[in-house]
């Protein structure tokens, strides 16, 4: 079974029903939650992920989204070997540099993001969403 790690974008676009995104990255999430895929989030992904919804929806909401978020998806652990690793990426976002060395070190496969370009120099394959969903239901 192929490891995914999610992007934040790819997420949000899911919970918020972000068009025109939405129906890509919800069918690399579906893959998911029907067993064709194991899906990651990096740890520090879930603070972003709480912030940026609290602030449109409200933190019940939030809190809601996070429970539903845990029952689909493992974490990828950020310790200080993650950090470190990427720091020694050539990533032009370092969120993204934390994620791309999460995904390493937790056996990942892809990385899915709508931003390729941000997550530059990352040793696990990166994917759009619309890349990936012939990859994971295959």
């Amino acid at each position: 079974m192929k490891r995914i790690l999610f992007d934040v974008n790819v997420v949000l676009d899911v919970l918020l029903d972000r068009k025109p995104h939405a129906e890509g990255s919800a069918a690399v999430w579906a893959a998911v939650e029907t067993g064709g895929a194991e899906g990651l989030l990096a740890s520090h992904a879930l603070t972003t992920i709480h912030y940026l919804i609290r602030k449109q929806l409200g933190a019940a909401k939030a809190k809601e989204l996070l429970s539903t978020i845990l029952k689909v998806f493992e974490i990828a652990a950020v310790d200080r070997a993650v950090i470190e690793e990427a720091l020694q990426l050539p990533c032009s976002d370092f969120e993204d540099a934390v994620g791309a060395a999460a995904a390493r070190h937790a056996g990942c496969d892809y990385i899915v993001t709508r931003d390729p370009r941000g997550f530059r120099g990352a040793e696990v394959r990166i994917l759009t969403p619309e890349a990936a969903v012939p990859l994971v239901m295959a």
